[in-house]
């Protein structure tokens, strides 16, 4: 009988090697190798297997029907595409102590009211559990607690009590005996997966899995995690600041490009359900460098704030920093407006940031920096009641971007008066409320009319 052979596999990207090595050659992580046995295959499971399962027509096929419900935030059902489906597999993510627990275990007050729960911690006690239910107000009757990090103890009690929802808390702290590797190992974590997956398919039972990330900010485990699950959600924020996004990177029964909004107060994560406002809020007035602009997230406009920062270096070269807008972006935009404008961009400092930890993903927004950073660089402060969007091309040229009335709309909700917008996007269809001035422009140098002469002291 031949012995179980012995391999040693990268814990961060699942690289296997048949010796221990101190760097991993493909993500280049250093030791991060964990030794694993993997049984030899017999060989009567290596010839063709019979299995009654035949292929259909997809004519013939009938559409299922996806039963939703919802978790009682709106926020989070957003998310999810309008709620948990039954039998889906949630992988849920985030940075340590940003407040996964915590909205979980808000979300069981909701669905135990008329649903049983399994709430499965391998990383706390019940006393604990039972402390944050108290701060949360959580007393759900049929909300049960499971301390457990035996992925068999754990189906076990899964087929006790048969719950339509179950928690697992995290997936990095199931294990098993069937397997020798140590728990959080890539073999327990995706064997643990499989398990509860298969279990979630055949029960209709929906699962959230919160899952660690590694030091790249990236899910700890293997990869195919989560190709295996039905929707990624990523928690984010500064533990430092009060406010968290939450948005879906993989989501198989809805949008990818929706985000949730939070804030964490005392008595754990409340919905912000109109964060341009919070947003806009603390904006400052009469400054120079700060120009407003509107994103779509999924079907939702926002409306943020950019601020951009330029001041003269003593160094060779300027530095260039960017927070919530991708940074190779915005050295084409300064590029642009270098050889477009002659602004002399190489000879400062630039630090642009977007206001209130939303991030920048779309194209719409080049055209509100633009004006941030001509604005920061010339001291001319462009007025509170302006907001722009649009995208701009490497000749200077504005370009239109989709979705024009719904942007519209919400910066007339916010009070703006005057609506910078592509040529292109200013039709006779174009719904502008009463009282908004909408200006249209051809390309970045028609800006500088709708900006102060210079800052106020």
């Amino acid at each position: 009988m031949k012995e179980d052979k012995k391999i040693f596999v990268c814990r961060e990207c699942g690289y296997t090697n048949p010796k221990w090595l101190g760097k991993c050659p493909d993500c280049g992580s250093w030791d991060s190798f964990d030794e694993e046995r993997v049984a030899p295959v017999s060989k009567a499971k290596r010839g063709a297997v019979i299995s009654e399962n035949r292929a259909e027509k997809i004519s013939e096929l009938e559409l299922p029907t996806y039963m939703r419900a919802g978790t009682g935030m709106k926020e989070l059902d957003r998310v999810l595409g309008g709620g948990l489906v039954g039998g889906s597999v949630v992988l849920l993510s985030g940075e340590p102590g940003i407040g996964k627990s915590t909205l979980l275990l808000q979300i069981c007050n909701e669905l135990a009211s008329s649903r049983r729960v399994l709430y499965v911690s391998g990383e706390e006690s019940k006393g604990q559990l039972k402390l944050r239910a108290e701060r949360l107000k959580i007393d759900a009757p049929t909300l049960y607690l499971l301390t457990e990090t035996d992925t068999d103890a754990v189906l076990a009690e899964c087929e006790r009590l048969r719950p339509d929802v179950i928690i697992i808390d995290s997936v990095q702290t199931l294990s098993s005996e069937r397997f020798t590797s140590v728990p959080g190992s890539i073999t327990q974590v995706r064997e643990g997966a499989m398990a509860l997956i298969g279990y979630a398919k055949t029960t209709g039972a929906a699962v959230f899995l919160v899952g660690h990330v590694n030091k790249e900010g990236g899910i700890s485990g293997p990869k195919i995690l989560e190709h295996m699950v039905d929707a990624v959600l990523y928690f984010e924020g500064e533990r430092t600041n009060s406010y968290r996004i939450i948005r879906a990177i993989k989501n198989r029964f809805g949008s990818t490009n929706e985000i949730g909004v939070f804030e964490m107060g005392d008595e754990g994560l409340v919905e912000i359900p109109n964060p341009s406002e919070v947003v806009m809020a603390e904006r400052p007035k009469n400054t120079s460098g700060s120009c407003a602009g509107c994103v779509m997230q999924g079907t939702r406009p926002i409306i943020s704030e950019i601020q951009a920062l330029v001041s003269h270096t003593v160094y060779p070269t300027g530095k260039r920093t960017s927070d919530g807008f991708d940074y190779n972006r915005m050295c084409l935009l300064i590029a642009v407006l270098e050889k477009r404008m002659g602004l002399k961009f190489y000879e400062n400092d630039v630090y642009l940031n977007v206001a209130g930890g939303i991030r920048l993903n779309e194209p719409s927004a080049d055209l509100s920096i633009a004006m941030a950073l001509i604005s920061g660089i010339t001291d001319r402060v462009i007025p509170d009641t302006l907001i722009a969007f649009g995208e701009i091309g490497l000749a200077g040229e504005v370009r239109a971007v989709s979705h024009i009335d719904y942007r519209v709309k919400e910066a007339a909700r916010l009070g703006f008066t005057k609506i910078i917008l592509p040529k292109k996007n200013a039709t006779r269809e174009l719904k502008v409320p009463k009282g908004v001035e909408v200006v249209p422009v051809g390309n970045i140098f028609e800006v500088l009319v709708h900006m102060a002469p210079r800052a106020e002291a």
